[in-house]
């Protein structure tokens, strides 16, 4: 196992649609394997793998705060159903945050309840019904494997406060990344 380095924003990976797993095999365990180590080195509760320069539709989690799922899985070639968001501008204690955009949080508002279908390691179809924080980690995810970052769904102010992090960090540009357990960014 290995940790991987998670890629930073602007980098193309992360910027466009990830393409479906069709092979389950020892390579896409072993690769699997390293995501989960490299969520937990971060540390994240998720990770998608566009976010370590691989656009494949995977994403894993480790989330123990919720009864709707194992607190550690993997979601493959998932598809995402999300009851509508509330109204409004987001509220106290709707911040997230984002590996790819690191050391930053903005608050966005998110649906409070999601479906999700997917496969698991073997290829087997499962889905899971998720609310609350694990629909938001769900969700955030799933938008990875779409080209989107949270932050490209910020509504002013958040979204100007992520624009001048962008600019204050020097991201936005391809070949940026760091690697969890190290604290300056590879450029």
């Amino acid at each position: 196992m290995a940790i991987l380095p998670i890629v930073i924003s602007g980098e193309p990976v992360l910027h466009r649609p990830a393409e479906p797993v069709t092979e389950f095999d020892a390579e896409l365990r072993a690769f699997i394997d390293d995501m989960f180590e490299t969520c937990e080195a971060a540390p994240g509760v998720g990770l998608a793998a566009p976010q370590v320069g691989v656009g494949k539709r995977i994403f894993v989690w480790m989330y123990g705060d919720q009864d709707e799922a194992p607190e550690r899985g993997v979601a493959i070639n998932p598809m995402l159903w999300i009851s509508p968001p509330e109204p409004g501008l987001p509220e106290e204690g709707e911040e997230e945050g984002c590996l790819s955009f690191p050391g930053e949080r903005f608050a966005l508002r998110r649906s409070a309840r999601a479906l999700l279908r997917a496969q698991d390691i073997d290829g087997n179809h499962y889905e899971l019904e998720t609310s609350g924080w694990f629909a938001r980690i769900m969700q955030h995810e799933y938008d990875h494997l779409n080209g989107l970052l949270y932050v490209d769904r910020l509504v002013h102010p958040e979204s100007r406060g992520a624009q001048k992090a962008e600019r204050k960090n020097g991201w936005g540009t391809p070949g940026l990344s760091w690697l969890p357990g190290v604290a300056d960014l590879e450029g």
